[in-house]
């Protein structure tokens, strides 16, 4: 009897059919991406977006979208007693300014900062959003001025120099009748730590604890938004969520994930995921993206579908023309995208969209001097 020759199949299938006769193979990854990643793109069809699924009720669409959202955040929702401790309290030009300790979960108890018109009342309120920047030494601190430390005032007023024309933006809708709270996320300012070059292990080290680093900043600001609502000097009904860069990726998802944000303010972060996905994007690099990297969420949803969970609540986002981080064109679908859905609910007068020529990655005094005014309009200030 004759043997046979077999080949095992699974090596056979293993092996790709394009290598060259000679010489090194084909690169398969080229700038952080691999060569066929257009093909994973047009693979995202976004089942679940508004207009896409076969639901037809918008609040059952929310509901559902929301509940996907939920699911993918990988971190459970808490409902640990805040415990709320004011710790330190001054009042100076008609303001009051007040360090707090809270318990944001029932790993984490955190210091925050919030500032306050100095007088009676219950006042509309943002929860502030700071950003990333790989700065991580000053939090909050990008946002209410650091009346506490000499030396983190250097640098927050630094960092405000740099983008937000010298303003801190907490101060200055304080100064408007707001009651403003800011807290770091994990890694920055009073919860230190983390440097740029171990974001991808700490979040890797998430994962493998069965949680999300992204899940976990998600699930924190919704407790923040929480906390306001049940403060006596805020009224519940009257509470913005308001960031700059990463920030304004927090605020327009704290508002898809809570309903006591009443509107939202999110400056530098709107695209939709795949105009973010090109070569030589920022994103590509890595790193701080795990703070927004929500694992198969992309497979159900795009980027405006989520923030758009929150139509029909008035919502603003405004992004640079020049902005590096975020190409143009990716912007401006996202825009039609999140348009489309608040028309959808007869509220296109609700959403203000807007690119600013000739700006890049920045909040400016004039922009933020029309973005409050728009939000002291739609929360009847």
């Amino acid at each position: 009897m004759k043997r046979r020759a077999f080949t095992s199949l699974p090596a056979l299938l293993l092996l790709p059919t394009d290598l060259p006769a000679s010489g090194p193979p084909p690169s398969i990854v080229e700038g952080n991406l691999p060569v066929f990643y257009e093909g994973l793109k047009s693979e995202l069809t976004y089942p679940l977006a508004w207009g896409n699924s076969p639901i037809r009720s918008f609040r059952s669409w929310q509901r559902t979208a929301r509940h996907k959202v939920d699911e993918l955040l990988l971190e459970p929702d808490d409902g640990t007693p805040f415990d709320l401790e004011v710790v330190d309290e001054q009042r100076a030009g008609g303001l009051v300014r007040r360090v707090v300790l809270f318990n944001v979960t029932r790993h984490s108890r955190v210091r925050a900062t919030m500032v306050l018109p100095d007088r009676p009342g219950r006042f509309p309120a943002a929860l502030l959003l700071h950003d990333h920047g790989a700065r991580f030494d000053i939090g909050k601190e990008k946002l209410i001025r650091p009346w506490y430390d000499d030396t983190r005032l250097a640098s927050a007023e630094a960092w405000t120099t740099r983008y937000f024309s010298g303003r801190f933006i907490g101060d200055e809708l304080a100064a408007r009748g707001y009651a403003v709270l800011a807290v770091d996320a994990l890694g920055w300012g009073d919860r230190p730590g983390l440097t740029y070059e171990t974001q991808q292990a700490l979040a890797s080290n998430f994962y493998n604890l069965g949680s999300s680093l992204a899940g976990l900043m998600a699930r924190e600001d919704a407790r923040a938004a929480a906390l306001l609502a049940t403060l006596p000097e805020v009224d519940r009904r009257r509470i913005a969520a308001v960031g700059f860069s990463m920030g304004g990726y927090r605020a327009w998802q704290v508002a898809a994930l809570s309903d006591h944000v009443s509107a939202t303010v999110s400056v530098c972060w709107m695209t939709t995921l795949k105009g973010m996905m090109v070569p030589g994007n920022n994103t590509l690099r890595g790193q701080s993206a795990y703070f927004m990297s929500h694992p198969g969420l992309f497979r159900h949803l795009d980027i405006p579908d989520v923030a758009s969970i929150a139509a029909p609540r008035p919502m603003l986002v405004y992004n640079g023309e020049t902005d590096a981080l975020f190409p143009i064109g990716g912007v401006r679908e996202a825009y039609e995208k999140m348009r489309a859905v608040w028309e959808s609910q007869r509220a296109g007068g609700r959403l203000l969209t807007k690119v600013w020529p000739g700006l890049g990655h920045v909040f400016t005094a004039e922009m933020q001097d029309e973005a409050f005014a728009w939000l002291s309009s739609v929360l009847d200030c």
